[in-house]
């Protein structure tokens, strides 16, 4: 139905009383209508920029060196390499430099006008990363800390660009200053562009400054209301006014009189003030005939009506200097509310880091651990390619190497191999674009067949037909599959025990092995057949599914998933641009999101992410979270000083290759405010030397708001407490925040590795809820202290939970809870009246001393509305007992009967 249609209705009825006068006046009217306001038209600068080579001689269109004082100057012949950045200086501004202490001062420039700052670097002298750090300066605001070129680059000879907006002072100047914290601060090249004037439009609304009132559009019709917008999940948000006016319908703006060539900045601004649910509005938006927001639903991505919300995306104005924004309505009618052409560096004078997500056509800086392959490329150097990397990471299972291999669509002929922190991705929309002809394995013959130490890595997004039929995945802990076409068998085990694993929005078209898996969860897939299983299986939401039969077979069956939102995804389109693909929320779902063509959801250009290097400093990505864009982690280690501060709603922050966090000096490495909608996905937090409180905190305590349409998703998120070396946290995950969900988490304490003894890498907790309405689906905590997971909130679900208790006590007397016999794994709070869980393991292996008893696995307070179904524990190997599953009912699990089962409870 059109939500506006009484308004509507209305106009016809006077259309037809008067519909004489009102042609003479339309007739009339048409000649302005057509013209846009001249008060609104952008204005060309004439302003000539100013580009200098710093330390070297003019190379047109760079000037010789000039403006500056302080510093010394260098030069080399050393190639550079300039392919990871957008409008690259020429290549003999990148073999000069200025370095030391020293400051450039830009003079005759206009006063209080903005300029886009460009500064170009090349590291040319060191070959690691940590030896040139330092920081930069705009008219005394520092805008680069802790910088480190190698880091920020991905190696020595590469281009890298950092963008910024300046105002020029009343004197006409801006100046720039490069401080050295070590070795020397250096810089290539320098750019002040005039930075142009912007163009901002209230959509279906009167003038309301600095927005001008609607012009450039075509088709539509115009609304207004008087309903209160909430802004405070915007960055930079419009005037109240603009939120409450908007063009509705089918409809395009035009904007004019732009520079041909040139990049600038669109922001979209939305407010939902007419529908109370999800769904009801939905409709794409193209920017120059390319696709920017797919099934785009305001309600939705706000997190409620009346809650403005903004989508910004870069465009290149077309050889007649226009950029064309175009409205096209799903359901109901398409909307916005404002819109705002800015030149690309924001047009606004705050600091604004580049997001290195590179432009339309161009190949983003993902750094020198993300390989990019091309179906033209030959099979036979794919293959060399792919081998090597694998070689290297076969047994690497603590080391500091990590990798992500990208296809581009296509079909490939080769066999992939998956080791320690390798992450397969398929660059297409659909899993079906890229195609593999031969496998995407994961083997365990590095341990003989024993696949239980086959953590950290995945597939995701590819089409795979196994050259023999089967294709093998052989997994334990975080080693997800998702997104995958298999067009044949899949294996889960490799001749060996398997302690996995996660399957999730997969097709699967013959019969998916277990083999020796001990336990696993199949989420939203579809299955040919099943077969096997040891401990705990469990399949929610699956087409395909074997029956309900726990515990023999041990198969536990939920026919739809509640609420789910897939994890976010990296794709390129047919002109090479990158995104990141947002699938959009299912309720009750059964089967992929992709069956019956691409899936729901939101594309989201890369140029609004900030791309994240091993070396950059908190604040600098805090900085660019500041500024409105989202982070993607390349591949590596980072070690963070401080905590990163996720804001904004809707965020999405994803990492590539296993990229890991490591906090220094206890800090907690990320917070998640209580807003809306986040993403978080595909990142390691591994604990640092000194005691961190927390890794990950979602929403601060006390959190309140509901976030039901709009949950924030934590998709592969791991946790590891040593193992590559003695680490220290409290608690591993704490969740605050109401309605989030967690799909596929591994929280581990190591109990092998570098660093581990029970007083070397210690940990109280691995999960502790206290939002309502939390969800998680695969979770798996291993060896932690004290209660493993701690769930205070009420109406949490659980589906798939499997755990191993703490290796390592010395003796019963060091781990007794009160009177109590250790912890329970999985502790639900005497204060919650409701709680469920399906398909729940927990076993232990007391090797230090197998005297030590638990008391119980499971720990609940006896109420209705808490019930568990499907519930294991197994005492491995017969060392130490699980005296009772939950509560004082069922077992023991000792080394008599080392299983216990029980299938409901109470």
């Amino acid at each position: 139905m059109d939500a506006y249609a009484p308004r509507v209705t209305q106009r016809r009825r006077i259309a037809r009383q008067s519909l004489l006068s009102l042609l003479i006046l339309l007739s009339i009217c048409s000649l302005f209508l057509v013209l846009p306001s001249l008060n609104s038209a952008p204005h060309a600068h004439a302003e000539a920029p100013v580009q200098i080579n710093a330390g070297g001689p003019a190379t047109a269109p760079f000037v010789a060196d000039s403006y500056y004082s302080g510093g010394t100057t260098a030069s080399t012949s050393n190639a550079i390499d300039t392919s990871g950045v957008t409008n690259p200086a020429p290549q003999a501004v990148y073999q000069s430099n200025r370095y030391g202490n020293f400051t450039y001062t830009i003079p005759s420039l206009t006063a209080g006008a903005t300029y886009t700052v460009r500064l170009h670097f090349a590291e040319t002298y060191w070959s690691a990363a940590g030896k040139r750090v330092f920081n930069v300066s705009i008219n005394g605001q520092q805008v680069l800390t802790n910088f480190d070129i190698y880091a920020a680059a991905g190696g020595a000879n590469r281009a890298v660009v950092r963008q910024f907006s300046a105002t020029a002072t009343t004197s006409g100047t801006v100046t720039i200053q490069f401080s050295t914290v070590v070795d020397n601060a250096q810089v290539n090249g320098l750019e002040i562009l005039p930075a142009g004037s912007a163009v901002q439009i209230n959509a279906g609304g009167p003038a309301t400054a600095p927005f001008v009132a609607d012009s450039y559009y075509s088709g539509g019709t115009t609304a207004s209301t008087s309903n209160a917008i909430d802004t405070s999940g915007v960055t930079n948000p419009a005037p109240q006014a603009v939120y409450q006016s908007n063009r509705y319908g089918n409809f395009t703006y035009t904007i004019p009189s732009l520079t041909a060539g040139a990049t600038y900045t669109v922001r979209l601004h939305f407010a939902e003030t007419y529908w109370s649910a999800a769904g009801k509005r939905v409709f794409n938006v193209s920017i120059n005939g390319q696709q920017v927001l797919t099934n785009f639903d305001i309600y939705a991505a706000a997190g409620g009506a009346n809650r403005a919300v903004v989508r910004q995306f870069s465009a290149t104005a077309t050889t007649s200097g226009t950029v064309t924004i175009q409205f096209s309505t799903v359901v109901d009618n398409a909307q916005v509310n404002g819109l705002e052409i800015l030149p690309a560096a924001g047009g606004t004078p705050t600091p604004t880091p580049t997001p290195t997500g590179t432009p339309p056509g161009g190949t983003p800086n993902f750094g020198p651990n993300v390989y990019i392959f091309d179906p033209s490329m030959p099979s036979s150097t794919i293959q060399s390619t792919l081998d090597a990397i694998y070689s290297q990471q076969q047994t690497n299972q603590f080391g500091t190497n990590r990798y992500a291999l990208l296809f581009k669509p296509g079909t490939y002929n080769v066999t992939v191999n998956v080791g320690f922190y390798t992450q397969v991705l398929g660059l297409g929309r659909s899993p079906d674009d890229v195609v593999i002809n031969g496998a995407v394995d994961l083997d365990a013959a590095w341990m003989n067949g024993n696949a239980t130490q086959n953590f950290w890595r995945g597939a995701e997004n590819l089409k795979i037909i196994p050259s023999g039929g089967w294709n093998k995945w052989a997994a334990a802990q975080a080693s997800p599959l998702r997104r995958v076409d298999i067009q044949g068998n899949l294996l889960l085990w490799d001749g060996g025990w398997a302690s996995g694993g996660f399957l999730a929005d997969s097709l699967v078209t013959g019969q998916t092995q277990s083999g020796s898996q001990q336990q696993w969860l199949s989420r939203n897939d579809q299955l040919g057949s099943w077969n096997g299983g040891v401990w705990n299986m469990v399949f929610v939401g699956v087409n395909g599914a074997p029956p309900p039969s726990f515990p023999n077979p041990p198969e536990t069956v939920v026919n739809q998933t509640p609420v789910i939102r897939e994890k976010p995804f990296l794709y390129i389109d047919q002109a090479g641009n990158y995104y990141v693909f947002v699938p959009a929320l299912r309720s009750n779902s059964q089967g992929t999101t992709w069956a019956n063509g691409t899936a729901a959801g939101t594309s989201i250009p890369l140029s609004q992410f900030y791309i994240a290097h091993p070396g950059d400093s908190v604040a600098t990505i805090n900085n660019a979270l500041a500024q409105g864009l989202n982070l993607l982690f390349t591949p590596g280690v980072y070690q963070l000083n401080g905590t990163i501060n996720i804001t904004r709603p809707n965020t999405v922050v994803l990492g590539l290759g296993l990229a890991t966090l490591v906090p220094q000096n206890g800090v907690i490495p990320m917070t998640v405010a209580d807003v809306d909608g986040v993403s978080i996905a595909g990142l390691l937090f591994d604990a640092g030397p000194v005691n961190s409180p927390v890794l990950l905190q979602v929403g601060p305590s006390g959190s309140s708001q509901n976030h039901a349409a709009n949950p924030t998703v934590l998709s592969d998120v791991f946790f590891r407490i040593g193992g590559a070396g003695a680490g220290q946290a409290t608690q591993s995950l704490v969740i605050n925040s109401n309605n989030v969900i967690g799909d596929d988490l591994w929280l581990w304490r190591a109990d092998h590795g570098s660093g581990v003894g029970w007083t070397v890498n210690p940990a109280a907790n691995g999960l502790v809820v206290n939002g309502s309405n939390v969800t998680m689906y695969g979770l798996f905590v291993e060896h932690y202290q004290q209660y493993e997971v701690i769930w205070n909130g009420n109406g949490g679900r659980t589906y798939f939970f499997q755990n191993e208790m703490p290796y390592d006590p010395p003796n019963q007397a060091a781990w007794m809870n009160g009177s109590t016999r250790g912890y329970a794994a999985y502790k639900v709070a005497n204060s919650v009246t409701s709680h469920e869980a399906w398909g729940v393991g927990s076993y232990c292996y007391f090797n230090v001393d197998p005297s030590i008893v638990a008391d119980r696995a499971f720990e609940v307070p006896n109420t209705a509305g808490v019930i568990f179904h499907d519930l294991v524990t197994v005492s491995l190997g017969g060392v130490g007992t699980i005296q009772h599953i939950i509560n004082n009912t069922g077992g023991p699990s000792n080394s008599s009967t080392t299983n216990a089962y029980l299938v409901s409870y109470p």
